[in-house]
């Protein structure tokens, strides 16, 4: 049995736009159609799903349709990150590139080769420095980038986002003196004279944002397509970006233009919730390839700064007191969502820490009745890590889980080392599902790889790709393969809005799909690591072809 939904008249008069895949292994997600041999999209949307002669059949209406022949390979819906700084990830392709350092030694090197090819008067910015890995294993300063240059402005953002390593040029040209004031939910590293020693924390790094030369449009809008291009070759379709007025502003213009390939869910910035409120805008406005989500704030730090809101002191830390930061007041919190929620907006909020994931689930709880009969998707992105008496809270409360499977495994040793037994709870998955949540994965970059490939393995194994630990990291919080596909696809739906006709490959849904090279689902978790996207399909056009 097949199933069709008949295709929207064409009044242009052109041929319409019709691909027929066939002779595949198409996992459609669809709890009616289970898996089929073929598919069929008309003008970019799954009109028939069945077997490969009954698309064949139906496809021989179309004289002009193009055939994509699977040759018998896997087939799932397209991957949606759920949490991407998308122009931040385009833009880190043109920046100093940190990731991987294995020491302060070798950052330094990477910063003295970038500095024979700056320019006289810019700032060099680099990304993914991560001091924990480092054989010192403590933050760095700014006399190691003085002993590099002194003269050209240095800004590197470590890995996490959380904190801005500079030079003291930098501090300079952002007038960072002893004098200056740690800003509300910020912190000036100093050293024990007082003074700035190069490390802004949190807000205290807009110190220094501030000074740095704006990305313009035409830089903002070239750094978009890099992304996207990038982003296609690894079998992403879709993304919710939690950035600002830049990077709405570079895909609203890809958008005008026909040439924004990604179905973009934009996060509004905190400090526009006032902005859309008077402007009337809720969340679901736009289009089908950019619409408007929730509003993105910040309730605490990272990890791997050591600035996550904790219930308890950090354990290890360079401060023995060290519980973190709480940037914005429990009240603030309870006050953004019912304001949003009175204007139609939801609210996604970055929690890392126990402390943190406490406060903004007890913010949704005192505030449910401004905004779940109206049926708005609460997310909290990240949901690092919570106290045991919390993990049910999430499917009580119906707040989606937004959370990012690679950092399970790239932070377990920093879990062990700061949060020790705590980490039972951490990245907590197969805690979250069982309960109830609704999981919604993404990937974070640039802080990690957005390859969802290496976010499955990491689900579905808690292993990194060298196969440590060898029974997985807390392996009780491991996940199935048909679940973590569903995680990037269904629950990202679901976390937009969208679950009634996007995250699955049935009649009514976009034609979005990505072709593997083997069936993930059926092959052992070990495969993933060695599966490649061959094809990435948006809309009923193959965007991309290994």
């Amino acid at each position: 049995m097949f199933h069709f939904a008949p295709p929207t008249p064409n009044p242009t008069g052109r041929h319409p736009r019709v691909l027929a895949a066939v002779d595949g292994a198409i996992h459609t997600l669809d709890q009616s159609a289970g898996s089929v041999e073929a598919l069929l999209a008309v003008e970019g949307t799954i009109v028939l799903t069945g077997s490969t002669q009954e698309v064949r059949e139906a496809a021989a209406r179309y004289p002009h349709a193009e055939h994509l022949d699977l040759a018998g390979r896997c087939v799932v819906p397209g991957f949606t990150d759920s949490h991407i700084h998308f122009l931040g990830y385009g833009l880190n392709l043109e920046r100093v590139a940190l990731t991987g350092a294995a020491s302060l030694q070798v950052v330094q090197q990477r910063i003295r080769e970038a500095v024979h090819v700056t320019p006289h008067g810019e700032w060099l910015l680099g990304w993914g420095w991560d001091h924990s890995v480092w054989p010192e294993a403590h933050f760095p300063d700014r006399t190691a980038l003085d002993e590099v240059t002194s003269d050209i402005p240095i800004a590197l953002h470590r890995k996490d986002g959380h904190l801005t390593w500079t030079n003291s040029a930098a501090l300079r040209a952002a007038a960072i003196t002893r004098n200056t004031a740690d800003p509300p939910g910020g912190v000036i590293g100093r050293d024990a004279a007082g003074e700035p020693n190069g490390l802004l924390f949190e807000t205290a790094q807009d110190l220094v944002h501030r000074a740095i030369p704006k990305v313009g449009p035409a830089r903002a809008e070239r750094a978009a397509r890099q992304a996207q291009a990038t982003l296609h070759s690894l079998g992403v379709t879709g993304v919710h970006i939690p950035e600002g007025s830049v990077a709405f502003g570079a895909l609203q213009s890809l958008d005008a233009q026909g040439a924004l390939r990604l179905r973009a869910l934009m996060m509004l910035a905190y400090e526009g919730l006032g902005a859309a409120l008077d402007t009337g805008v809720r969340t679901g406005f736009g289009g089908p390839f950019l619409r408007l989500g929730q509003v993105k704030l910040f309730s605490d730090g990272s990890l791997g700064s050591e600035s996550a809101a904790m219930l308890e002191p950090f354990l290890n830390s360079q401060s023995a007191e060290n519980g973190g930061i709480l940037i914005l007041p429990a009240d603030e919190i309870r006050s953004a969502i019912e304001r949003a929620a009175r204007g139609g907006i939801a609210c996604a909020i970055h929690a890392i820490g126990d402390r943190a994931n406490r406060v903004v689930l007890d913010a949704f709880e005192a505030t449910q009745e401004s905004w779940r009969p109206s049926g708005l998707r609460q997310r909290i992105e990240h949901v690092q890590v919570l106290h045991a008496e919390d993990v049910p809270r999430l499917a009580q409360l119906g707040v989606v889980a937004s959370v990012q499977p690679i950092h399970a495994t790239q932070d377990m040793d920093l879990v062990d080392r700061l949060w020790g037994a705590r980490g039972r709870y951490a990245y907590a998955f197969r805690s979250l599902l069982d309960s109830g949540a609704t999981l919604a994965f993404g990937s974070d970059a640039p802080v990690e790889t957005p390859d969802p490939l290496a976010g499955l393995y990491a689900a579905v194994t808690r292993r990194r790709p060298d196969g440590r630990p060898e029974d997985g990291w807390y392996p009780e919080e491991r996940l199935t393969v048909d679940e973590a596909i569903r995680a990037y696809t269904a629950g990202a739906a679901y976390a937009a809005g969208q679950e009634s006709f996007s995250g699955r490959l049935a009649p009514g849904c976009p034609a979005d799909f990505v072709v593997l090279n083997q069936d993930i689902l059926s092959q052992p978790a070990e495969a993933i690591l060695e599966t490649r996207v061959l094809h990435t399909v948006v809309d009923g056009e193959i965007v991309f072809s290994a």
